[in-house]
């Protein structure tokens, strides 16, 4: 009980110098890699920059303890910081303490979402968002997050929680564009581009480890910051426009308690909501890719716990919402990282930058931050995966669409809410009208395919159909009807056969179609039969009266039920050669 809940008495009792050495390499690397995101993530949700460095700290101690992927790297994230600028925007001020208060109880909030549904078990929730809504989720909130930076590259004030907004309040600020500011901010930009671009494949050229050149490469932000923070210093860009990050608070963070207001809860709650499973969504993802590297195995409730502590310890320390990060758990990986341990030395790299080098940070240019979060946020969104979409599935393109224009217009919960009931309208409008087949015996075999696709020997007296789907309240009736129409279309039938191979399950609704078609096929002198039903299904239906009121039978396969009811085709088929090819089901 113990090691399920707690992983690191799993991985601990094998902890070697070996691992140790491993892990302390790629926690300095992340550490400098997370210095900058969290001082620009933290601006991002509108906190001071020193709360960053705060949700870097107590959680990632606390993913150690509780966490089951070995190289997850937790911290504040691009999307999670937008959605708790837009959630906490809408109760208070930015820069007051009620905003402040308000960040720290959603991330206990999502905490404490997190550690329930772990608990009972209720990772399978992430399922609602489908992998088009994530992708548009992600392009549209890219968008967002870029967009909503331009006013610290331009120099200049705006706000907006939503595209249209941001673009209404950056046009009348366009005349007051602050010059030298614009110039560091397009040449952070174009330095992490280029770097991003030709640095990993110049140091390869160099004859630099694939391995090193990576890491050199993720952490190239670091370099930024170190320059532009020494040429503010050196050149007093703040005395002619340049806003900087100014003083830093230096220290350990403080403990801090979330207000347990029920109005501030209730407001609050469904923003939690989404930052807790959308947060999961990603973490889960990365680690997954990750584990399945190095054949090793993730727990996702177990992960809700990890992620859900990891939240309530950023509340208790003064930080905000956090999940898996995919850029540093890369990194992280890359660095060589064997054990969550490498979370907690990162930590307390992140505790020696907070206490040493917060003074140092004084002069760093907010553009520079700015910069950051752009390249980083616009790096993960694929223009293709959209194109691609739409040439697989119509369905799911709209879904993404909707999600895409709906985040961009209308803000991150209203996409994600409607991305979410566009994808269940459309599962529902899908199996409301299943796919069916009439199939038939494939010459010299026992296999039954589609009479579309394959040339197959059928019978005048016995009708085979294929159910592509399982049984439940919106596909009740439409199976009732296509039943109904083929006997009708066909007066020699005397036997139907359902094939159930595909048919999962079977609802109530769905076992009352099939009582309706056992009774309306016996007033037309046609039998109903069965074939190919699944264990757990059969289970469902012996506690019915369905299998007792059966005019016909229940066959472990198709051909068994037609060389039962037609013998003389089946021993046709059987005696045909096979020639055709293979096209489908």
């Amino acid at each position: 009980m113990l090691k399920q809940y707690f992983p690191i008495l799993v991985w601990g009792k094998n902890y070697g110098r070996a691992s140790l050495t491993n892990d302390l390499i790629a926690a300095i690397v992340v550490t400098l890699m997370l210095i900058p995101q969290s001082l620009a993530y933290a601006m991002l949700a509108g906190l001071p920059p020193q709360v960053g460095l705060y949700a870097s700290m107590l959680p990632l101690i606390a993913y150690t303890i509780f966490g089951t992927s070995r190289t997850l790297a937790v911290g504040p994230v691009a999307s999670g910081s937008l959605m708790t600028a837009v959630a906490v925007g809408n109760i208070a001020a930015q820069g007051s303490f009620d905003y402040y208060l308000a960040a720290i109880s959603l991330a206990f909030i999502s905490g404490l979402i997190l550690v329930v549904m772990g608990f009972f078990r209720m990772g399978f929730l992430a399922n609602f968002l489908s992998h088009p809504v994530i992708s548009g989720f992600v392009i549209a909130s890219g968008i967002l997050i870029a967009a909503g930076q331009l006013k610290h590259i331009l120099g200049v004030r705006g706000s907006g929680q939503n595209l249209i907004e941001i673009s209404l309040g950056l046009i009348p600020q366009l005349g007051k564009i602050s010059q030298p500011t614009l110039l560091v901010g397009v040449a952070v930009i174009c330095y992490l581009v280029l770097m991003r671009m030709h640095l990993k494949s110049l140091l390869l050229r160099l004859g630099v480890n694939p391995r090193v050149a990576g890491i050199m490469l993720k952490s190239s932000p670091v370099l930024a910051v170190v320059i532009t923070t020494l040429v503010s210093w050196r050149y007093s860009l703040d005395a002619i426009g340049v806003r900087i990050v100014g003083s830093i608070a230096s220290g350990l963070p403080p403990f801090t308690m979330p207000s347990f207001d029920p109005d501030l809860w209730r407001s609050l709650a469904g923003s939690a909501l989404l930052i807790s499973v959308i947060g999961f969504v990603e973490s889960v993802s990365v680690a997954q890719t990750l584990a399945a590297k190095r054949r090793q195995r993730i727990i996702p409730d177990q992960e809700m716990i990890a992620l859900g502590t990891a939240n309530i310890a950023s509340a208790l320390s003064g930080g905000f919402p956090v999940n898996g990060g995919f850029a540093r758990s890369v990194v992280n990986f890359e660095a060589g990282a064997e054990t969550p341990a490498a979370g907690a030395f990162t930590a307390i790299g992140i505790t020696a930058a907070i206490i040493f080098l917060t003074p140092i940070l004084f002069f760093l240019p907010q553009a520079t931050l700015a910069a950051t979060i752009i390249v980083a946020v616009l790096s993960l969104i694929d223009p293709g995966v959209i194109k691609r979409t739409w040439i697989y599935s119509k369905s799911d393109f709209a879904a993404m669409l909707a999600t895409i224009m709906l985040t961009l217009l209308e803000g991150i919960v209203t996409g994600i809410l409607s991305g979410v009931a566009l994808s269940l309208l459309i599962h529902l409008y899908r199996t409301s009208r299943p796919h069916f087949a009439i199939v038939g015996q494939v010459p010299g075999t026992e296999h039954f395919r589609n009479i579309l696709r394959h040339k197959v020997v059928t019978s005048l007296t016995v009708l085979n159909l294929r159910v592509d789907e399982s049984l439940y309240f919106p596909n009740a009736r439409f199976l009732e009807d296509t039943v109904q129409n083929l006997v009708a279309q066909n007066p020699a039938i005397r036997h139907v056969v359902l094939m159930c191979a595909a048919v999962n399950s079977i609802d109530a609704s769905g076992l009352e179609s099939l009582e309706a078609i056992n009774a309306r096929l016996r007033d037309s002198d046609v039998k109903l039969h069965c074939s190919e039903i699944k264990g757990p299904v059969m289970d469902q239906l012996q506690r019915s009266h369905f299998l007792e009121e059966l005019t016909g039978k229940v066959f472990l396969s198709q051909y068994e039920a037609f060389a039962a009811l037609d013998p003389q085709a089946a021993k046709m088929a059987m005696e045909q050669r096979h020639s055709h090819q293979i096209a489908g089901n």
